[in-house]
């Protein structure tokens, strides 16, 4: 800390003698041998002998008469305490306030008596926000005024807010605190926002007499002062169980309403100056001396069991209710038998301070929790005795904790185990939605029983299909030559496998009877009514219904209106399986429609490996065993006869 040297004083020590000069004083003197600015001297006249005694002291202190300020100054180190929070003051904009030097809250260290029969000397400066130097205290101006350890300001504007700073030293010593200093702005006559200087609990229907805090420091010469009161920021007519006596206000008898804040005004005249002043009371309404209060212990009840886990972590909990005995300390402990947490000196146990519950304060009435912590509860700790006590000045009160174990349940192992299910079972999900096909042709192949072996049918596939049309040439050269070469069915065609000169109808029987499965490609032209395919279909529904085991599965080959089914068609659509081709993306044997096609074909067991299927459009058209006459109409007779 720099310190001024225009007005800073100097400190002179001697055994028997203790002298405190100004620089302009000295300076102005020219017996001391410094050099001499005015002169005279300023004040009174030194005599002689001071004089005298002056060169003494600095010859006796080992300073030569041309010592400046800056050489004393180097040879002291001033201790800072810092800024007192504490003692933070804040006044409304235009009022009178004093600052407190916090050096003097600790008479042990320093009292005011003391330091005037000693070589301390107390001075005052101040640092603003736009100075990062202190500023000595000009006493001379009329707004500022030192009494003792108080600094007054009459009145505190807005450019005396910042930090003041007290400081107590010597030749030899120096120690310094901070006090800050806020102005605020008045909202109006009365300020309900304004911060409480005093609070106090009254207890209901007794009374009390309210008195302006720091009303007794207005000690000054020749002030006159009014007292204005307060409440809720009303200048309310105080009547019935209120009164203002002079400068209090007596409340005869305290009830619900009178709680609050209470504001004092205090206005006085100073030197024809009209100052004042405001201090603010708050009033809690506490629960009268009047019924026990001794404390009283909610947790743990009598009929109440606290339940722990072998090889866990405990937590015991006991609430008190503790009545209002006008700031007492009251104290709320546990006990291991019969010893507290600190004698047991057993780090499984601890109990951090009480706290008080949010929301339960009531008229000074509080409910305080602690708890009591226990590591790896274990069996012997069955058999310790727990108990909560409490006590205040009144009395004492103690409660037992009834303990009772229960199994310990691996709630870790068993949230592992049940995720890792959870997770699998939808994985699971996953994977049949997504390859369902795959599965069951996967089971079929290895648990699926071969039908060659059961009955003696001699074609595996019948294929269903329109003559002279775009379907002939997909059955004939993809549909016919995957089933046979790739998946090793016998497959059986009419127009290759009959003989000539039979009967349609009887050969189309004959077929459909003698295979396992009825594939019909589904086209506009299969629909129509009098063809071999509406025959060959009704053919295989038949069976079906007779309780046949040939099963019909139908495949679209290109898309068809449902209007235009014929009605045998339309009713099959409802419980058959239908299977759709979609051109060069079912072309691949890996494709989804070679999947679901063999999995309503019979079950064929080690097959060889599938080869890629080449674009249909690469093949000609190949027929064999054409039957020119046996792509006209069926005669109504044939047709009814099946």
């Amino acid at each position: 800390m720099r310190l001024h040297r225009a007005r800073e004083p100097i400190f002179f020590s001697a055994p028997a003698l203790h002298l405190s000069l100004d620089y302009h004083s000295i300076s102005h003197c020219h017996t001391i041998g410094l050099s001499p600015q005015k002169n005279k001297c300023t004040g009174t006249m030194m005599p002689l002998v001071v004089t005298l005694l002056c060169l003494c002291v600095l010859k006796m202190g080992g300073f030569s008469a041309s010592v400046t300020q800056a050489t004393v100054q180097s040879d002291v180190l001033c201790h800072d305490w810092g800024v007192w929070s504490e003692g933070s003051v804040q006044v409304y904009d235009g009022e009178v306030t004093w600052l407190y030097c916090p050096l003097f809250s600790h008479p042990t260290l320093y009292s005011y008596s003391q330091t005037q029969n000693s070589s301390l000397s107390l001075m005052w400066y101040r640092q603003t926000h736009t100075h990062e130097l202190e500023q000595p205290i000009n006493l001379k101006l009329p707004t500022l005024h030192r009494n003792r350890e108080y600094l007054w300001i009459q009145p505190a504007t807005a450019p005396d807010a910042g930090l003041y700073i007290c400081m107590l030293r010597n030749i030899s010593s120096c120690v310094k605190i901070g006090v800050e200093l806020e102005v605020v702005q008045r909202g109006g006559e009365c300020d309900a926002r304004t911060r409480p200087h005093l609070n106090m609990s009254i207890p209901f229907d007794s009374e009390k007499t309210l008195t302006c805090p720091d009303l007794n420091t207005l000690t000054l010469p020749n002030s006159t002062h009014s007292v204005t009161w307060y409440h809720h920021c009303h200048s309310e007519y105080f009547q019935g169980d209120r009164e203002v006596k002079g400068d209090a206000l007596v409340i005869y008898r305290l009830k619900r309403p009178y709680a609050g804040l209470y504001t004092c005004v205090v206005s006085y005249q100073m030197n024809g100056r009209s100052l004042q002043f405001t201090r603010a009371i708050n009033i809690t309404p506490v629960v009268p001396d009047i019924t026990s209060k001794v404390p009283n212990i909610l947790n743990p009840a009598r009929d109440q069991i606290y339940t722990v886990t072998l090889g866990d972590k405990a937590t015991l909990s006991c609430r008190v209710l503790l009545p209002y005995l006008n700031e007492e300390k009251q104290e709320i402990w546990w006990t291991v038998d019969n010893k507290t947490v600190e004698q047991l000196a057993d780090p499984r146990f601890s109990s951090p301070e009480a706290k008080p519950e949010p929301g339960s304060f009531y008229f000074g009435n509080e409910v305080k929790e602690r708890v009591l912590h226990v590591m790896d509860f274990s069996s012997d700790d069955l058999q310790r005795e727990f108990n909560c006590s409490a006590r205040n000045s009144r009395g004492f009160n103690t409660s037992r904790a009834v303990l009772k174990s229960q199994p310990y349940v691996p709630t870790l192992e068993l949230g592992c185990g049940l995720g890792v299910t959870l997770a699998l079972m939808l994985m699971m999900f996953v994977i049949y939605h997504v390859f369902w096909l795959e599965l069951l042709l996967l089971y079929r192949s290895w648990f699926g029983s071969d039908e060659r072996y059961t009955d003696d049918k001699q074609y595996d596939v019948y294929i269903s299909y329109a003559r002279n049309s775009e379907e002939e040439e997909f059955v004939l050269s993809t549909l016919r030559r995957v089933l046979e070469t790739e998946f090793g069915y016998s497959v059986c065609i009419f127009d290759r496998d009959s003989l000539p000169g039979g009967t349609i109808t009887d050969d189309t029987l004959r077929f459909v009877g003698q295979s396992r499965r009825l594939v019909v490609v589904v086209s506009p032209c299969s629909s129509v009514r009098g063809t071999q395919a509406l025959l060959e279909l009704q053919a295989g529904l038949t069976s079906m219904l007779q309780g046949g085991s040939l099963r019909v599965v139908l495949i679209q080959y290109k898309p068809v209106r449902r209007k235009s089914w014929v009605k045998e068609l339309r009713r099959a659509r409802l419980a058959l399986t239908l299977i759709r081709w979609q051109g060069d993306k079912s072309a691949p044997l890996s494709s989804r429609f070679w999947k679901q096609l063999q999995l309503e074909l019979p079950v064929r067991r080690n097959t060889d490996t599938h080869t890629p299927l080449p674009d249909i459009t690469q093949h000609t058209h190949h027929r064999e065993n054409t039957h020119p006459g046996k792509d006209k109409l069926i005669d109504s007779y044939s047709t009814s006869a099946l």
